[in-house]
């Protein structure tokens, strides 16, 4: 196919290198000096200053359409179209000038009705290996031949922004323009940036067509069971899908319609730092293979065996991966709907019960709280954990009212009569700096005794603050682990930082009240 750049804005300047292989790529970023060769064949990036997302360099266009429909403060920052568009006639002058531009046509969405045509251009070879691990890959040369981008995404990592001149934040920079299907990226390396934005297209356009855009990683049991995990990035999604015993759906972004669960992504997209081949082992074995780019991952030169307990450069060290690298995947990137939906949390205070049971009621005040702690390095200037609520668990990728997944979720759960846990993965024992982290053996352990069903007749208890039910025997695991307060040498050390947790519970909740039944804002915790 014949690609013509003048669509996009940009001049026949550069050769353009349109949907190369894996293999190619390699030799491109190697050639180029984007990258070094690590032993075993994973390929090593270095995204220098920027190593994790910058939630403060995103925006929208804010025109007559998504003044109304996007929802505007803190996540969702506004932009003008002026300032786009010459923010962009320099990123198109930018590209225009390289000699060679990378181009990757393919899909974001595994189901054939809901999946969105991407097409991404950019100046750098590893960034397109990311995109083409990442994204769904068309292996159909004639829909290759007739491929139309639905969004197109301008990559140019390069080029810095004004801030004071472009009414921006700093140099970087990430803009979404629903109105012109456009997506700019700059000023930062970091590719899951790339990633990122291309689904929050998708968490805006899906909820029209009733499908529930969701951040979380999806498996599918013996049984043909499916099971949700939601959660941010670091509090174990990617870990606890890949499940041994569970074929793979996928481990970050998923949309729940009337046909099922199915897949916003092609690949996986790991934090790595500290991977256990013992603990996780499919997920330790894409880090030793072909294919799989690894973003500030440590190395040695002479050797080039890579160190994957280091955090000489970031925490936040990550593996991209084709899904197809997890031995156990779906295929078809797509399930049933789910028997189970697990709310995962990092708890850094040590209050929460290991595993507890949510009424509907629970579930929707959770889901719309998404209480959690950002672990280090996941953005940028976050040294170690501290408590943060992202609606939805995952506010920055969630352009609409948090009320409106709430009541897709709420719709979804009622009618496929779906279970609904809360998995803590954080600290046990004290809080943060006191406490020890939950054994993910433990909490493996709790997780494939909900999804087998063991929990179901076993005796509960209620937290008196918090109002979760949570099992007081379960399997395999011991009774004192069950009970967070049991965990504590000082009871009433625990019971005033419960007291402190439930009343950050509250706060935050006020400003949902008025969009959320009453009996859902009765769901939470007594402060």
């Amino acid at each position: 196919m014949t690609l013509n750049l003048a669509q996009h804005g940009l001049k026949n300047g550069p050769s353009l290198l349109h949907n190369l292989t894996a293999a190619a790529l390699y030799e491109e970023a190697l050639r180029r000096g984007e990258a070094q060769l690590a032993a075993d064949g994973p390929l090593i990036a270095n995204t220098g200053k920027y190593t994790g997302r910058s939630p403060n360099d995103k925006f929208i266009v804010e025109d007559a359409e998504t003044k109304e429909t996007v929802w505007w403060g803190k996540v969702n920052k506004g932009i003008t179209p002026e300032k786009f568009d010459a923010l962009l006639k320099r990123v198109q002058d930018h590209l225009s000038a390289r000699k060679d531009l990378f181009v990757l046509d393919c899909h974001a969405g595994t189901d054939p009705e809901y999946r969105l045509p991407v097409r991404v251009i950019g100046e750098c070879a590893w960034h397109n290996l990311f995109a083409r691990n990442m994204f769904v890959r068309i292996e159909d040369p004639e829909q290759l031949k007739n491929f139309q981008p639905g969004f197109t995404l301008l990559h140019a990592p390069n080029f810095e922004a004004d801030a004071k001149r472009d009414g921006l934040n700093s140099e970087a920079f990430i803009l979404v323009n629903f109105a012109k299907k456009l997506i700019l990226i700059g000023g930062t390396k970091y590719a899951g940036e790339i990633k990122k934005s291309i689904f929050t297209i998708l968490n805006y356009l899906l909820p029209a067509k009733s499908v529930l855009p969701m951040h979380c990683s999806a498996n599918i049991g013996e049984q043909g069971d499916s099971a949700l995990f939601f959660g941010l990035s670091g509090t174990g999604k990617t870990t606890l899908s890949a499940d041994p015993k569970r074929r793979l759906i996928g481990d970050d972004e998923h949309g729940w319609s009337d046909r099922g669960v199915f897949n916003f992504e092609g690949g996986c997209y790991a934090k790595v730092i500290n991977l256990s081949p013992e603990a996780e082992p499919e997920i330790y074995a894409t880090t030793r293979r072909f294919g799989t780019v690894l973003e500030n991952v440590v190395f040695d030169p002479a050797s080039r065996m890579v160190n994957l307990a280091s955090a000489a450069l970031t925490e936040n060290t990550r593996a991209s991966y084709p899904i197809d690298f997890i031995p156990n995947f779906e295929p078809r990137g797509r399930g049933g709907h789910p028997r189970n939906v697990v709310f995962l949390t990092c708890d850094a205070f040590g209050v929460l019960p290991p595993i507890s049971k949510l009424t509907p009621e629970q579930a929707q005040y959770h889901f719309i709280s998404g209480y959690t702690a950002k672990v280090a390095g996941t953005e940028r200037g976050v040294k170690e954990p501290s408590a943060t609520f992202s609606t939805c668990f995952g506010a920055p990728f969630m352009p609409r009212h948090p009320a409106q997944y709430a009541k897709l979720l709420a719709e979804k759960l009622k009618k496929h009569n779906a279970k609904v846990w809360l998995l803590n993965t954080g600290w046990t024992g004290g809080p943060y700096g006191t406490g020890s982290r939950m054994s993910i053996k433990h909490t493996r352990t709790l997780l494939n005794a909900a999804l087998e069903g063991r929990l179901d007749n076993v005796e509960y208890r209620t937290h008196p603050v918090f109002g979760v039910q949570y099992p007081s025997v379960a399997p395999d695991v011991p009774r004192e682990v069950l009970n967070p307060r049991d965990t504590w040498m000082d009871k009433a050390a625990y019971d005033a930082k419960a007291a402190h947790l439930a009343k950050l519970f509250t706060d935050n909740f006020e400003q949902f009240k008025s969009q959320t039944d009453a009996a859902v804002a009765k769901a939470g915790p007594k402060s």
